[in-house]
Order: structure tokens, then sequence, then C-alpha cells
């Protein structure tokens, strides 16, 4: 469809003067105003409505209810409302953190009585003290001495 600029400002034209033409009628019958078939611009920024399904009608007091329940809702979710404030999980509580300091403080104080640090002794870990080891040596010597003599029969 082309359409030019001329034919599209005199189509306006024609669309102010039926607006017109509307509302003088409207006025010399003193009913209620048609409703315009294009939509006009509103002149000042309106506030929009709750969104509701098509033919679906809420009163006044029923909108204030459900505003309300939201609200009270949202309140308990942020802990600033009446209700007790939602936990969240795997968080300790100021009281719970000060619980588990006492505890630990006691359990420092009770090492520090018992006789302060303990000495980490020296051997490490798997290895043979002298004696072990001296022992050890006997049994082996003991071992392949039996295998010796068993060997040689």
């Amino acid at each position: 469809m082309d359409i030019s600029v001329k034919d599209l400002q005199e189509a306006i034209s024609i669309r102010q003067q039926i607006d017109n033409l509307q509302r003088r009628l409207s006025s010399l019958l003193r009913g209620a105003p048609q409703k315009p078939s294009a939509p006009q611009r509103p002149s000042a920024p309106q506030r929009p409505t709750a969104p509701t399904a098509p033919g679906r009608y809420f009163s006044p007091t029923t909108r204030a209810k459900l505003a309300a329940a939201a609200r009270a809702r949202w309140a308990k979710r942020r802990g600033t409302g009446g209700a007790a404030p939602a936990k969240t999980k795997g968080q300790l509580t100021p009281a719970g953190r000060r619980k588990l300091s006492q505890l630990m403080k006691a359990r420092w104080a009770a090492r520090r009585k018992a006789g302060g640090k303990q000495k980490a002794s020296s051997r490490k870990k798997g290895a043979l003290t002298p004696a072990g080891r001296r022992r050890l040596s006997e049994l082996m010597k003991a071992r392949w001495a039996a295998r010796r003599k068993a060997g040689s029969k």
C-alpha cells in the first residue's frame, strides 16, 4: 500500500473533523460523549492498572485485601513484618555465633590449664625407635639362620 504524506495529512484532517462533529452532536443531545473510534494520546501519564484476566472484575475492597496480603508476604520475606524473619539456610545467627565463641574460649582455657602446648614428638610417624630397630635386626638374623640351616640339609 503506497500512501503519500499528503494523503496521510488529509486523513488526519478528516479524522479531526469527525471528532469535532461527534462532540457537537453529543452536546446537542446532552448525552454522554461517545468514545472516539481511534485511540487518542493521554494528556497526562495514567497510573497502570493491575493486570487481570479479560472480563474479570475485582471490587476496590477486594483489590485492597489482595494488596494488603501481598504486602504482608513481602514483609515476611524481608523480615520486617510482625512475623518472625525468614531464616536463611546455612548461616549462623548472632546468638549461635556468641555461643560457639564461648564454647571455644572454654576449650582453650581448659587446654592452657592442662599444661599448655603439648610437645610434638621428635620422631617421625612410622620411623623405628632404636630399640625397635635392634629387635627387628635380631628377628631377621634368626630367620636367615633358619633358612640357611634348612637349605643345607
